[in-house]
């Protein structure tokens, strides 16, 4: 039985109703009535999924009205149950056969044998189930199914844009609008409460009605052969003549681009009689309900590559740019992508930032150094955050626990708005020790000096009252300019870093790319184990025009000045010697130009590679300095990977297999009268600053957020005390003991601020 003027004629029909001036119900009254006498059905319900879990009937036509906003059903519960938890349509000739069906008595629909029921989809969430049911035994067809699937996306506009928000029987919210508790993976400390702004915005499809199928069908054309040719331009640019992952990655991303099924199912979208941009949706919408629900990991990768594709596509039709102007924030924008690059984030206004929150960053990442570096709050790790979120929607990003709040109710978001003020107000207790000496109560001055990498961390030198820059990563400028950086670049950039440090001194580190840190115009770097890899010294021992080069920079921009410098990933005391050799050169390559130099010139070795402990006299002997990057050393000596999240998290910097080489390499120091700084994420910790502090580390570099928490703590905490009770810890306890909860118990017992 075929419907009388088909769905063209229902959806011009069902946009009449949408304009009409009526309330809510009166207009669901009115859709489910039109979509029964177009599919010739003496039943069209609508059931709206409810934030507390039921799905609850709305709107009914041939069923009791006395059950509407009564009537509710559990996910996997009856048939419409089913359909919301499998986000998959359902056709039966004989619905009260089938095994998951349910009757509800007020309902009245005993007598009803025929079932045809659609999910009603947006952004791949289920709002809710639209049904048509008949008396007789009937096979409903495809293109009954197509019609009732296309009026389900018109209906999904209609919840989301929370016109019935206020006629649930229940008084509870719908499910779109409900709050939602995400937990995530903290990479960027802070707290920010705000709206969200996605970093690529999806197209908002306004008109979803045809008035011209074959003009909407012309367009179709022309937009995906323009985004098929965006694809191809990406994959050449990436393209380095080379085979393997990177590039089987985006030859995969360009046959979902060329897929037959997807674009038949697009085009017989139009034909229906929707518009170019509401059938890339409703396509869309279907396809992501099914792979979320995937368990194959494959799989649910696909998902990503899929709306990527569809969102190219939506842009092109709308004629819109794929990435949000950063002009266009709001004043309290939180970020959503599914993942950003640094130079993406430097292009919004941080004036209006109030955080980042990314499916896919390490804590390690670039992006989090960077969000670090601006004081952003920034959490990772959110499954498919960029596909639940809406333009607009109010969410909190806790950069503390990595738990992220969307669209949370009032006493929640007043709750983190009290818990934001309580932290302004802990920041300005640290500002007010900023001149206060950093020295135990026993008399031991601690050094808490500065990480950076960017000019725009250097006015945090003079806020914190750091007293130098204890690292700067040279290698962030790198891996925002498009090629590499000449000599004159590099030494106007060292000198202005130096100018805007006054007299502060500043701790260059050389370049330390490779492992996590790719230059995307050194195709060299691509290998299968970076982390172990041709990185760091090993690059600039093997290229030394590029060692050499910086070197060359340094000398000039630090003239008149003291200049300090490290080089990273130091393996043998001879890497070491080696790369102090081409400093030589290049001091004996000034003098003989007739160049002034540095007033003073210090060079130091990082210890990071677990072989420099059996070699640590021999290098404190011969290093000026020696500088603990305690991430990658706890990396290589626990051999996991600190951006690899099944394992960064399964040791303990407290552990005493971690704390007894520390001691190792601050007795080295001690005994050469070599100074020692430590660099690495533990010492911006205060308990386990304590616990460095009491092994003999007497100075720190750290990202500039924690110098206050860490001074507040040096202020509270007798060195020697410590140290006695660390001592005994280390001699009574298991190798593989963490010490946290006895240094826990010991800042308490000892009144330590932490």
């Amino acid at each position: 039985m075929r419907a009388p003027g088909g769905p063209r004629l229902l959806l011009r029909r069902l946009r009449e109703v949408m304009a009409e001036p009526v309330t809510a119900q009166a207009r669901l009254d009115r859709i489910v009535v039109l979509i029964a006498s177009n599919m010739v059905a003496e039943v069209c319900s609508l059931y709206v999924a409810r934030a507390d879990g039921p799905l609850e009937l709305y709107a009914t036509e041939g069923l009791n009205r006395e059950a509407v906003h009564l009537t509710t059903m559990r996910p996997g519960e009856g048939l419409v149950g089913l359909i919301a938890a499998t986000a998959e349509p359902l056709a039966l000739s004989d619905a009260q056969n089938h095994p998951a069906f349910s009757y509800k008595p007020e309902t009245g629909e005993e007598i009803y044998q025929s079932f045809l029921g659609v999910p009603v989809l947006r952004s791949g969430a289920t709002l809710g189930v639209l049904v048509v049911q008949n008396r007789a035994r009937r096979t409903y067809s495809e293109e009954e199914m197509e019609a009732l699937q296309t009026t389900a996306m018109l209906l999904a506009e209609m919840i989301a844009s929370g016109e019935l928000q206020s006629i649930g029987g229940q008084g509870a919210a719908i499910a779109l609008r409900s709050a939602v508790t995400l937990a995530g993976q903290p990479i960027a400390e802070g707290l920010g409460l705000g709206r969200v702004v996605l970093h690529q915005p999806r197209v908002a499809v306004g008109k979803i009605v045809a008035d011209d199928v074959a003009f909407e069908l012309d367009r179709l054309e022309k937009a995906i052969d323009a985004m098929r040719a965006s694809v191809d331009a990406l994959i050449d640019r990436s393209d380095d003549g080379r085979s393997g992952e990177h590039r089987d990655v985006l030859e995969a991303f360009r046959m979902i681009a060329h897929d037959r099924g997807w674009l038949r199912r697009l085009r017989e979208a139009v034909t229906s009689g929707l518009t170019a941009e509401a059938a890339v949706e409703r396509v869309q919408n279907d396809a992501r309900a099914r792979l979320q629900r995937q368990t194959d990991p494959y799989l649910r990768d696909r998902l990503h590559d899929l709306t990527d594709i569809a969102n190219r596509l939506l842009h092109q039709l709308a004629g819109q740019s794929l990435v949000l102007q950063p002009t266009e924030l709001p004043e309290n924008a939180i970020l959503v992508a599914r993942s950003m690059s640094p130079a993406a984030l430097l292009d919004y206004d941080r004036s209006r930032l109030r955080g980042v929150a990314l499916e896919e960053a390490g804590a390690s990442s670039h992006i989090a150094i960077v969000a670090r570096a601006l004081g952003i709050p920034a959490v990772s790790d959110i499954p498919n955050i960029s596909e639940i979120v809406e333009q607009g929607d109010a969410i909190i990003v806790d950069g503390q626990t990595g738990e992220v709040q969307l669209r949370p109710p009032p006493d929640v978001e007043a709750s983190y708005a009290e818990k934001a003020r309580l932290r302004a107000r802990r920041q300005d207790q640290y500002r007010a020790l900023r001149d206060t000496p950093s020295v135990t109560l026993d008399g031991v001055p601690i050094g808490l000096h500065m990480n950076a990498g960017l000019l725009i961390d250097m006015p945090h030198l003079e806020e914190t009252g750091a007293p130098s820059i204890g690292l700067f990563r040279t290698e962030l400028q790198f891996m925002l300019a498009p090629r590499f950086l000449r000599l004159e670049a590099q030494a106007a950039l060292y000198r202005s870093v130096l100018e805007a440090a006054g007299e502060r001194t500043v701790t260059f580190r050389t370049l330390d790319i490779g492992g996590d840190k790719m230059l995307p115009y050194m195709k060299d770097l691509d290998e299968e184990n970076p982390a172990l890899g041709w990185r760091a010294i090993r690059i600039g021992l093997d290229r030394p025009v590029f060692l050499r080069l910086q070197l060359r920079a340094l000398l000039r921009a630090a003239i008149g000045r003291d200049l300090k410098v490290m080089t990273p990933m130091v393996s043998t005391v001879g890497e070491f010697v080696a790369a102090r050799e081409m400093l030589d050169m290049e001091v004996d390559f000034a003098r003989r130009c007739g160049r002034d130099l540095p007033r003073s010139i210090a060079f130091g070795a990082m210890v990071e590679v677990p072989s420099l402990l059996w070699q640590i006299d021999e290098i404190a002997r011969v290093a000026d300095f020696l500088s603990v990057g305690s991430n990658d050393l706890m990396q290589y000596l626990f051999a996991a990977d600190r951006v690899n999240k099944r394992v960064a998290g399964r040791f303990d910097a407290l552990s005493t297999s971690f704390l007894r080489p520390l001691k190792t390499i601050a007795d080295a120091g001690l005994r050469h009268s070599t100074p020692v700084t430590l660099c690495g994420e533990i010492g911006g910790r205060p308990l386990e600053a304590m616990a460095l502090i009491a092994l003999g580390y007497r100075q720190f570099s750290m990202a500039a957020t924690a110098i206050g928490p860490v001074k507040a703590m040096v202020l509270s905490l007798d060195a020697g005390e410590a140290k006695r009770e660390l001592d005994a810890l280390l001699a009574d306890s298991d190798p593989t003991q963490s010490l946290r909860e006895p240094l826990q118990a010991m800042a308490e017992r000892l009144a330590v601020r932490l």
